[in-house]
């Protein structure tokens, strides 16, 4: 069976559980899931995964993600992007300066309020859910890390390019709406394309009609997702034992995290070694 990472190029218009769908079905493999999920008008990075590698999703959706973003002012919708319905207009369009010098006020870690188109759940049910029966609800605040904020351009008038480098659980959209909000006129997100997740970038991705071509042979090996750390190869066959039971090893290496190897050179865990003990922070035997 099929096993490994595929980056794709999300295209605009799909949902990230739509190219789910259409991956089991070139598969032929029913575990298949994706690390952080895009809107539908947004494109860009999707890492999805394979068969066993469906074990690391919960590792890559943790990590910071990269977005070029179009912001345009002077618009306000309920889904806070372009696809929304208008609450206000504006036509007092602050100038580049006056943007530049409210981003920093959205930097680092801050608060922001999910809109109510999400896939946040709140009772039991999810956000979306109650927006299309046409209720709001007050959200709790949540906490969100944005590292990047960067100005790239001025694309009109009344829109701007930015890059934004963040945590898991922000929402650009909202980040947009909030900027715009700052600034008194309003604002919304016009345009959206992941450039990096997981380690990945856009230069890693491919398209749906590439996997429809050329099928597997575009599989990603799991521990790719995890090139980053150095590798440890066992070598005594009682350690590699130890090991695929999930116990700890004994390694003359510096702490830190670690590829784990058996000694034919298939990556057994992702592990972190402390005080010369290797132990398992994920297993993907058979990955």
């Amino acid at each position: 069976m099929p096993e490994g990472i595929i980056v794709i190029n999300k295209p605009q218009g799909w949902t990230s559980m739509d190219v789910c769908a259409k991956l089991r079905g070139i598969f032929h493999e029913k575990r298949v899931g994706h690390a952080g999920t895009l809107d539908p008008m947004a494109t860009g990075v999707l890492p999805v995964f394979v068969g066993a590698a469906t074990k690391a999703v919960s590792l890559a959706e943790n990590t910071e993600k990269e977005y070029c973003a179009n912001l345009r002012l002077g618009l306000t919708t309920d889904t806070q992007d372009v696809t929304g319905a208008v609450l206000a207009r504006s036509d007092a369009l602050p100038d580049e300066a006056a943007l530049r010098a409210v981003l920093p006020r959205f930097t680092g870690e801050i608060e922001q309020i999910p809109p109510m188109y999400s896939a946040v759940k709140v009772g039991g049910k999810k956000l979306y859910e109650l927006a299309r029966a046409g209720k709001e609800i007050e959200r709790k605040p949540r906490r969100v890390t944005v590292s990047t904020l960067e100005l790239l351009g001025r694309l009109a008038p009344d829109e701007y390019a930015l890059r934004i480098v963040c945590s898991k659980g922000t929402y650009v959209r909202t980040l947009c709406h909030d900027v715009g909000r700052a600034l008194g006129c309003g604002g919304a997100m016009s345009a959206l394309t992941r450039t990096a997740a997981a380690g990945f970038t856009l230069g890693d991705a491919v398209t749906i009609e590439d996997v429809q071509r050329e099928g597997a042979a575009l599989l990603r090996p799991t521990d790719s997702l995890f090139r980053q750390y150095p590798a440890y190869r066992i070598a005594a066959p009682a350690d590699e034992r130890r090991c695929r039971c999930g116990g700890p090893i004994g390694a003359a290496v510096a702490d830190g995290i670690y590829r784990v190897y058996g000694w034919d050179g298939t990556f057994l865990a992702l592990s972190r070694a402390e005080d010369g003990v290797l132990t398992s922070i994920k297993n993907f035997f058979g990955a």
